[in-house]
């Protein structure tokens, strides 16, 4: 199924938009993990990465790359409230969640 080209804009648009939340909240990272730690099979990489690590080596670069191929979209997200709970005590946590809250919305609107 070809992707929308509007939403596809749009993600193109929230990534960046994470990405620059991160980067405004201090989540954003030099240093990157070894290739085992973002090859973990647990679900958002939890035993290996913190959250905002996952975002920034993980979710972003696929994000990033599916969007780029018009590749298959997910057909729902929810990350917003995981980003809620792991950034729970984090400074500048509410810009980085809001953009999640919309991605999610993006991502579900078009199922």
């Amino acid at each position: 199924m070809t992707n929308n080209l509007t939403q596809l804009h749009e993600l193109a648009d929230l990534i960046l938009s994470i990405e620059q939340s991160m980067r405004a909240a201090d989540f954003w990272q030099a240093q990157v993990p070894a290739p085992a730690a973002m090859a973990s099979r647990t679900p958002f990489c939890a035993d290996t990465l913190a959250f905002s690590e996952w975002l920034q080596f993980v979710f972003i670069p696929r994000m990033r790359t599916l969007i780029e191929q018009n590749a298959a979209l997910p057909g729902a997200s929810a990350i917003a409230p995981l980003a809620e709970e792991a950034l729970a005590e984090k400074p500048g946590k509410r810009e980085v969640v809001e953009r999640l809250r919309q991605f999610d919305r993006v991502i579900t609107a078009n199922v």
